[in-house]
């Protein structure tokens, strides 16, 4: 259990430092003065003043923080503060680490295409090593049930007495099938690293949607890229999975406001560490995974133009200019504190419903 909880502190901690560094180097080639950029949270451990900002190690070691001059709204007739500069440049700061967050997330995913990332293929796929057909769901009352075969089983073999058929395909698992339906087959499976023999009769007359077995099967395999098509594939990866997440998010504020309850989708950090424990216990490819995952989903939600937010920053950069002049500072703070009470409250009714669905 250490082990995961080090190995969860470690990918949050460098998913919000990117992020942090982003906002940090956007505003010195602005020419803003930073004040401190700090890895983990306050209390300060120690800290080493380098021209003006001080690099500081604190305590909490997970993510990070910059403090930007003038970010508050003070001097803004100072040349080196954040608030007397361009909307347009005030904007790429505020942007910088969301761009990071999505930098980060093509470069593990490229990173995972050149050595190989486990996805879901066609059977006519090609650039694939270790492929297998892994079970996604099985029907209530089906035979698969009723056998004792489990979502997330692979099929290695299927045997019916001297017809024996080494599984890479599901193509061969649903001709297979449909030749002995009626008759008692002999299922090999793997479940970890255990290899089990269920047996099981086809329906000749499977209820509508489901299979004569009662499952639903997908070819998974590790999909691998010569380097420069692998950074291609990072990207266009991101880009998918940013639509995905966005869609999925937007499914959830919908169903909130309408119904007033959060959607099954959205994990908080209990969620976040159960699925990274799960990740880490399948290997290093699928942590690698899962953290360019959130990361994008940092990024998705940190762009949000929601108070406290960094996209909620930057509808006040837009507000302003529509003005033509500043939000007053009160105003902005006020909105930022609900924002971040809103957002708190949220995060602690998600965590319960983790606690809750987990434990």
């Amino acid at each position: 259990m250490v082990f995961y909880i080090l190995v969860f502190i470690i990918i949050l901690s460098l998913l919000i430092f990117v992020h942090e560094f982003g906002h940090f180097y956007a505003a010195k080639k602005s020419g803003i003065r930073v004040d401190e950029f700090g890895f983990g949270f306050p209390p300060r451990i120690f800290g080493i003043k380098r021209g003006e900002t001080i690099y500081s190690l604190n305590l909490f070691p997970v993510g990070g923080f910059v403090k930007i001059y003038g970010e508050g709204g003070e001097g803004r007739n100072d040349d080196r503060s954040f608030s007397s500069k361009s909307t347009l440049t005030r904007a790429a700061v505020l942007s910088a680490g969301v761009i990071m967050n999505l930098v980060l997330a093509v470069v593990l995913l490229s990173i995972g295409y050149s050595i190989g990332l486990p996805q879901s293929i066609e059977d006519t796929a090609v650039n694939v090593k270790s492929a297998e057909v892994k079970i996604v769901s099985v029907s209530h009352n089906s035979p698969a049930e009723k056998a004792g075969i489990a979502t997330g089983d692979s099929i290695i073999q299927l045997r019916k007495e001297d017809d024996k058929l080494n599984v890479t395909k599901v193509e061969q698992v649903q001709e297979f099938v449909n030749k002995y339906k009626g008759e008692e087959v002999i299922v090999t499976i793997k479940r970890g690293d255990n290899i089990l023999e269920k047996k099981l009769i086809p329906r000749e007359n499977p209820p509508q949607n489901q299979g004569a077995m009662g499952v639903g099967l997908t070819r998974v395999g590790t999909v691998f890229y010569p380097i420069h098509k692998a950074i291609f594939m990072g990207i266009k990866e991101t880009i998918n999975l940013i639509y995905i997440i966005f869609s999925v998010l937007v499914k959830i504020f919908v169903e909130l406001i309408t119904t007033g309850k959060l959607i099954g989708e959205i994990a908080g950090p209990v969620g976040i560490f159960v699925i990274t424990e799960k990740a880490a216990k399948l290997g290093f490819i699928y942590l690698l995974q899962l953290t360019a995952f959130i990361s994008i989903n940092l990024a998705i939600i940190n762009i949000l133009p929601f108070p406290a937010l960094d996209g909620g920053r930057l509808l006040f950069l837009i507000i302003e200019k529509i003005k033509g002049k500043p939000v007053s500072e009160r105003a902005e703070k006020i909105a930022h504190s609900i924002g971040f009470a809103i957002l708190i409250i949220l995060m602690i009714i998600v965590t319960y419903r983790d606690i809750l669905r987990f434990f």
